[in-house]
């Protein structure tokens, strides 16, 4: 490639080179740090501008790689890109590390659900004892006797022995004569139950491994923000977790090199798109282009520092309250706020200050 481009440069008499790729899947990552390594400099187009821009070419949505290869120089000399940043390494495995919890957490949701299913099939009156199936005891319970016709034969100091080979707090024999009453009078299938308890035992194999990895990959998230100089002045924000800044800043990368939170919002696809021609008007609405793991994780901490911090909780009143928005667009009008207190957190390196915030929150006082 870099043979190519200096036969070109030779031959059409240039002196520098800009190579632009479209960042689909994971195949160009390895290719735009190298070229970045050679000193050349690397660009990104939007898919989504790909896309729509294929038919400016010859007014058919045809598509091919020649095409798409035009496309792509075309919007690079039109200035249709943005330049690539690589991060530090701290940077780099927080988005490693937190697109992987976001599979782990996918694993443990549908093992989760699927315990549910077999407990809604076998022993339904299961959840009369413990509410929650995943609980230490609804756990314990399945794996030492997940069916009705087992726990038929028990008396209940033999349950309470069972619980305690697998934990250190057992429920009661309150609890224990329950089971044994509600198992004689099951309503759950009897057919098949080698099957089912096959398939419930390889359903808690996978529950176990995906709650391991789970704390695994969080505990090493958390070292990693330590590595990161303004993370723990984040931190002192009642309301967020590790786990939420990780996700932010695994996406985004070094906050302090956003020039505003607006930047950030337009990152994460979060500001406004309007649509109107004359006197029709259409409706406001975010513009969605951008990460979408990031407006999550904004989302999901902007949710919790309404619920936790006294600040944005006092501003999300008076939004609504006296501005009377809805509570939609107060919590959309705060994750701005969020960004912006992000980026300057992370330019200035100092930590966060309430009283910064306080002469809005005054007004609702």
């Amino acid at each position: 490639l870099q043979e190519w481009m200096n036969e070109l440069k030779d031959s059409k008499g240039y002196s520098t080179e800009i190579v632009g790729m479209e960042p689909t899947g994971h195949y160009w990552l390895n290719l735009s740090k190298w070229l970045y390594d050679q000193g050349i400099d690397v660009v990104t187009v939007n898919p989504h501008l790909v896309k729509r821009n294929k038919e400016n070419r010859d007014n058919t949505q045809s598509k091919s790689d020649k095409k798409d290869a035009l496309v792509i120089a075309d919007m690079i000399k039109n200035g249709y890109y943005s330049i690539i940043h690589p991060t530090s390494e701290a940077f780099e495995k927080l988005r490693v590390l937190m697109s992987n919890r976001d599979v782990i957490v996918k694993r443990l949701v549908s093992s989760t659900n699927q315990i549910n299913r077999w407990v809604d099939i076998v022993f339904p009156e299961l959840r009369e004892v413990f509410k929650d199936v995943k609980g230490k005891g609804a756990i314990a319970t399945l794996r030492l006797f997940p069916t009705p016709n087992e726990l038929r034969l028990m008396e209940p100091q033999d349950i309470i022995k069972g619980w305690k080979t697998l934990m250190k707090r057992q429920p009661g024999l309150k609890k224990a004569r329950s089971l044994i009453r509600l198992a004689k009078n099951s309503v759950g299938t009897t057919q098949a139950l080698d099957a089912y308890k096959l398939h419930l035992e390889q359903l808690l194999e996978e529950f176990d491994l995906a709650t391991t990895q789970l704390e695994k990959v969080e505990k090493e998230a958390a070292n990693a923000l330590k590595q990161i100089t303004f993370a723990n002045k984040i931190l002192v924000m009642k309301g967020i977790t590790e786990i939420t800044l990780g996700g932010i800043l695994g996406e985004t990368g070094d906050l302090s090199k956003f020039a505003h939170g607006n930047s950030l919002l337009r990152h994460a696809g979060l500001n406004l798109a309007e649509a109107s021609s004359g006197k029709w008007k259409g409706q406001i609405v975010i513009s969605k282009r951008g990460r979408s793991r990031l407006r999550r994780y904004l989302y999901l901490a902007t949710m919790s520092l309404v619920a936790n911090n006294p600040e944005f909780k006092e501003l999300h009143a008076y939004n609504v309250q006296v501005k009377k928005m809805k509570k939609m667009k107060s919590i959309m009008k705060l994750i701005g706020k969020f960004a912006r207190i992000l980026v300057g957190i992370a330019r200035n390196n100092e930590p966060y200050c309430p009283e910064k915030v306080q002469p809005l929150t005054s007004v609702a006082a």
